[in-house]
């Protein structure tokens, strides 16, 4: 996509104007409440897991669940970096957001979001090695090795955003600064650059297309090894608890996967549609990992009523 722009170069964009979601005005306080409210159960429910994998010794002993409480962490960020400013678009504040503000958000979600995918895989590596090889699993899967490994989804995530956010605000920036989005992410402040924009979504396309289409891989080779396992078991007992522990991990991965084919694997995109999907993984799926993870894992809702019913018990002897 090439720019020909009229605009002086001497025009310096210091801060971009964030247009938000298309909205009728007259739903602009439902909509707030509504964001708002999500915003706060995203971080509660996120927070609920993240405490209970750390206050129960079942749970914060096994990688598994290690893994989890690093995801629900990751959610509630990711979650602080897009919600706020969403919310305080359907206010009348400034859509102002600072330019070095804009370079931050971008970086943070690239950064969060690509760890959170490099998660995923770690978490499909870990049911694989659960199911497939029981025996060796604890020395395979072990606390030290499972900390190594989040800290290098960490670290590759970090280097992910950086990469992106380098290439993206390396361009100039001197004519229109309205961002048609609800944040600041590659495409649409790609439209506002006053240069060539052919290589960065070039490379927005390969970076971004191989880190998902890797992992992706990873996981469906992972799971196409646990089910092939699972059909091994010979109790219908057995296949459930199996099925059971992957399910909620499985949906996870679709409901983050799909949507961000959706947005970045279609260079120059301009749809209607994009904002919707957007806001689900962004604002939507931080709000499900929990609900999906206590509603489909029985252990998770064991520890909760464990938690309960201790907390009962302290309360009583006061």
């Amino acid at each position: 996509m090439r720019r020909n722009r009229n605009t002086s170069l001497d025009t310096i964009v210091t801060d971009f104007l964030l247009l938000g979601l298309a909205h009728p005005p007259n739903l602009r306080t439902f909509l707030f409440l509504v964001f708002f409210l999500i915003y706060i159960l995203t971080q509660l429910g996120n927070l609920l897991i993240l405490l209970t994998v750390w206050a129960d010794p079942k749970l914060h002993a096994r990688p598994m669940y290690i893994l989890l409480g690093v995801l629900s962490f990751l959610d509630m960020w990711l979650s602080s970096v897009i919600v706020p400013r969403i919310v305080l678009n359907f206010t009348p504040a400034s859509k102002a957001i600072p330019f070095g503000g804009c370079v931050a958000q971008l970086y943070f979600f690239h950064f969060l979001g690509s760890t959170q995918c490099f998660l995923y895989t770690l978490m499909a590596y870990d049911r694989y090695l659960a199911i497939c090889q029981p025996l060796r699993y604890p020395v395979l899967m072990n606390g030290k090795l499972c900390t190594i490994l989040v800290a290098g989804a960490w670290v590759a995530g970090s280097i992910h955003g950086s990469i992106q956010a380098t290439l993206t605000f390396r361009l100039p920036y001197c004519g229109p600064k309205e961002v048609d989005y609800f944040f600041c992410d590659i495409p649409a402040v790609l439209r506002l650059a006053c240069a060539d924009t052919t290589i960065n979504e070039l490379v927005t396309f390969v970076d971004i297309g191989v880190v998902a289409a890797s992992c992706f891989l990873l996981i469906l080779l992972s799971y196409a090894n646990i089910v092939h396992a699972i059909l091994k078991i010979r109790t219908a007992d057995g296949r459930r608890r199996a099925f059971s522990t992957c399910g909620s991990h499985l949906t996870v991965v679709t409901v983050y996967y799909v949507p961000c084919i959706f947005i970045y694997l279609r260079a120059g995109s301009k749809s209607p549609f994009d904002g919707a999907v957007a806001v689900f993984y962004t604002v939507v799926t931080p709000l499900l990992n929990p609900l999906i993870y206590t509603l489909r894992n029985q252990e998770v809702k064991s520890a909760l009523k464990r938690l309960r019913v201790g907390r009962g018990n302290v309360d009583g002897d006061k």
